[in-house]
């Protein structure tokens, strides 16, 4: 009994030791957390390549107002996406191109335009939040833009820190001025700068093809220009689309073969497509799965502009979660410059988008097997033209239309 009671008195003390070893240590010391950290906490990380699993839409400014950018437009613009019907047809980006900075101040950060664009970036950019929409601007990898306007080199993570603090979700990075610039050094710098800054940013690559981006930007941007530029012609259209023939294999979710912005629905002087022309680069551009960055005046489209621009079964083709970039399956030469040409892509559902293209200046019967598309010669799928919005019904070995001249049919075929 004693020996217990003496075990149990030294325990006594020995826990009585512990609790004044344990009063005597410092307190830990519990800081709030600073409010910078505490908003950049509230913009949930996501994973670089998760940011464009599908090739992004939206609307940038340079194709129809160039250097003629402000903050009235660019509030008007987001007001048109909404009330046209883009923003539910998809198209997220407003996007101001060249000419809204014009200066950087004594710590090197990057100055709007205080005549143009008065209320400054982050109220903009809070402003096309507020429509549900997201902020985009432009920069260049050399010391200046193709406009002259403050570059980026040399000034990444200032530039990307103060992107971030404004609200910009999107980036187009230009090629202007870069004499003696390396391409995958200056890229990946950008890339790594916008990762640090603590908002998610989509990177668009406006390297013009010149370095083969298709080879080496996957995981540095999410697209990447393959092309000079685009301009309001058929010309320009069909020279571009040529370019994207063997491109195909460098596609897919989290980074885009990029052959430029839309010209639907834009006019420049006398240029412009006519409406069978903005069909017919509309649907390729959803074929190749291509980024669909409007370019024309959203503000005071014609409805048959709107109508393609917002044309959800065509769009489901480009945004397709597959992320397959269509191929070229064949071009037919018919004589005095007119070409036909068959285009195909690949569906998650396992059906394809199929491209009936008129090149020539008259009307064309065209044709396609499922033979062609890799289906049974005797196969009878369903078939459904996108653009009359319509099922055609079973189709048994062989498609066949008639399609105008400039214009597309496309259909959509499901075994």
């Amino acid at each position: 009994m004693r020996r217990m009671i003496a075990v149990a008195g030294a325990a006594m003390m020995l826990a009585v030791a512990a609790m004044v070893v344990a009063a005597q240590q410092p307190k830990p010391i519990v800081r709030p957390a600073s409010p910078v950290n505490a908003e950049r906490a509230a913009v949930q990380p996501v994973p670089w390549m998760m940011l464009a699993p599908t090739p992004p839409m939206g609307w940038n400014s340079w194709n129809q107002f160039a250097c003629n950018v402000s903050e009235q437009l660019i509030r008007e613009t987001a007001d048109a996406m909404v009330s046209s019907g883009m923003k539910d047809a998809g198209y997220q980006y407003v996007v101001i191109d060249d000419c809204w900075q014009v200066s950087r101040d004594a710590n090197g950060v990057i100055v709007p335009d205080a005549e143009r664009f008065k209320s400054g970036m982050k109220a903009l950019a809070d402003y096309v939040h507020s429509k549900g929409l997201k902020f985009g601007l432009y920069s260049d990898a050399g010391a200046r833009t193709c406009q002259g306007r403050p570059g980026s080199s040399g000034y990444e993570d200032v530039d990307a820190r103060t992107y971030a603090a404004w609200g910009v979700d999107y980036l187009k990075y230009d090629w202007c001025n870069t004499d003696g610039v390396d391409a995958k050094i200056a890229y990946p710098t950008m890339r790594d700068a916008l990762k640090a800054s603590g908002r998610p940013i989509v990177f668009s690559m406006c390297e013009w093809g010149s370095h083969q981006p298709w080879t080496w930007a996957r995981g540095v941007g999410h697209l990447w220009r393959t092309t000079g530029d685009i301009g309001p012609t058929w010309q320009s259209f069909t020279r571009l689309l040529d370019q994207q023939v063997d491109l195909w294999k460098y596609a897919g979710p989290g980074g885009w073969n990029d052959p430029d912005m839309l010209e639907v629905g834009v006019k420049v002087g006398d240029r412009g497509l006519t409406l069978a022309e903005n069909r017919a680069h509309f649907s390729l551009w959803c074929l190749l799965a291509a980024p669909l960055m409007a370019g024309n005046d959203i503000r005071q489209m014609a409805p048959e502009i709107r109508d393609i621009l917002t044309n959800k079964e065509v769009i489901a083709i480009d945004q397709d979660p597959l992320g397959t970039q269509g191929r070229r399956v064949r071009q037919d030469n018919q004589g005095r410059g007119a070409t036909v040409e068959v285009w195909a892509k690949r569906l998650k559902d396992g059906g394809q988008a199929v491209v009936l293209l008129n090149r020539g200046n008259a009307d064309a019967p065209m044709a396609v097997s499922w033979q062609e598309l890799g289906l049974r010669y005797d196969a009878e799928p369903m078939v459904r033209d996108l653009w009359a919005k319509k099922d055609i019904g079973r189709v048994k070995g062989t498609f066949t239309a008639t399609v105008p001249a400039h214009d597309v049919v496309m259909i959509r075929v499901t075994p």
